[in-house]
């Protein structure tokens, strides 16, 4: 958190700064920008230190042992690391996507503010058009240009005399 030079901090609320951070997608990245530099800072600390733990304890041997004991002994101790440096790589590009999809949240909220406009404009132009008289069937004499027995089923159970397929 960030303090004036009393000690005292900035905000009254000690959430609040964190809430303008999460308002601001810009702000959200570079937040998480600082963390992630942290922990590759940390990465590189701990790979230095992996390299070191394999070599000491590779070549820790005790009187008597056979060949290779030394190096099933450090498997344990070069694994706990590898995980830690595995899930410190997994956290780093955790919190690079989360950033990213900060920005596609405000993008897609932007979009769906401009789409519901565009369907708002488009409901009301229909609505003001006004609907043109309805015209007499031109080419037929009503029944007769209907073809018979077609039209007049509105289910399977309205085919009468016919024979379903």
């Amino acid at each position: 958190m960030s303090t004036d030079q009393n000690g005292k901090s900035f905000f009254p609320d000690p959430s609040e700064a964190l809430r303008q951070i999460a308002q601001n997608p810009d702000a959200y990245a570079r937040y998480l920008a600082d963390f992630q530099r942290v922990l590759l800072d940390m990465q590189s600390t701990l790979r230095i230190l992996q390299q070191e733990v394999r070599v000491h304890c590779r070549n820790t041997r005790v009187e008597g042992d056979k060949w290779g004991q030394a190096l099933l002994r450090s498997i344990p101790v070069e694994k706990s690391l590898h995980d830690v440096l595995k899930d410190l790589k997994d956290v780093c590009s955790g919190l690079e996507k989360s950033a990213h999809k900060r920005y596609s949240h405000d993008e897609k909220v932007r979009e769906t503010k401009k789409h519901r406009k565009e369907k708002l404009e488009i409901k009301a132009q229909r609505n003001s058009q006004t609907l043109p008289p309805a015209t007499e069937n031109p080419g037929g004499q009503g029944a007769q240009s209907r073809r018979e027995g077609y039209d007049d089923a509105a289910s399977i159970y309205d085919l009468r005399r016919r024979e379903s397929a």
